[in-house]
């Protein structure tokens, strides 16, 4: 089984490089954002729990998120073969609960891809699909401030991995075949 985070800046390409991962390695895409917002749609107890704090504007608890993950582990087929976590975990805590949840099913993190990109070029990147997307959080106050939380949160998370010898740094400027090639490079050895 293929466990893989992608792990990356606002902007440093995550969703693009998921896609061919997934579409090489035929393994089952996780984002958090869409199964919470999956959850709350369906009326789920997780999802009714989620949604008042959301309500309320607070942070939906690690624990909570980490339950919502295991049972789309548990309900899917698919994610026999393997998984791409995207979006998760963006702490430690996440990053141990999702160890620990892993470990539960007899697996664990095979890889954490990490892509590192230039602050420069993260801004630049997140303007432009601004200008062609009409996100309103691609703005250079948002994208700024994003980028500080982003910093402030993972860069523990990215030691924490380096550490498990899990984190596989990419150079995620260049081609998006280039960055890929250097990404199934990291898989391919594992």
């Amino acid at each position: 089984m293929l466990n893989i985070v992608i792990f990356g800046a606002p902007g440093s390409g995550k969703g693009t490089q998921s896609e061919k991962i997934i579409e090489k390695y035929g393994l089952f895409h996780i984002s958090t954002g869409d199964v919470l917002r999956a959850e709350i749609k369906n009326g789920t107890e997780l999802g009714q729990i989620a949604d008042r704090y959301i309500s309320k504007g607070q942070l939906v608890p690690d624990e909570l998120i980490v339950d919502m993950l295991a049972g789309v582990l548990d309900r899917n087929e698919e994610t026999k073969k393997g998984v791409i976590f995207d979006g998760f975990p963006r702490t430690i805590p996440q990053a141990e609960a999702l160890k620990k949840m892993l470990a539960e099913r007899d697996t664990e993190v095979s890889a954490v891809i990490g892509l590192e990109v230039e602050e420069e070029e993260l801004v630049d990147r997140l303007l432009k699909r601004g200008q062609v997307s009409g996100r309103s959080d691609d703005n250079l106050e948002t994208i700024k401030s994003r980028l500080e939380v982003y910093h402030r949160q993972t860069t523990p998370l990215k030691d924490f991995y380096i550490q498990e010898q899990k984190y596989r740094k990419i150079h995620g400027s260049g081609s998006v075949d280039a960055i890929f090639d250097s990404i199934a490079e990291e898989i391919d050895n594992l």
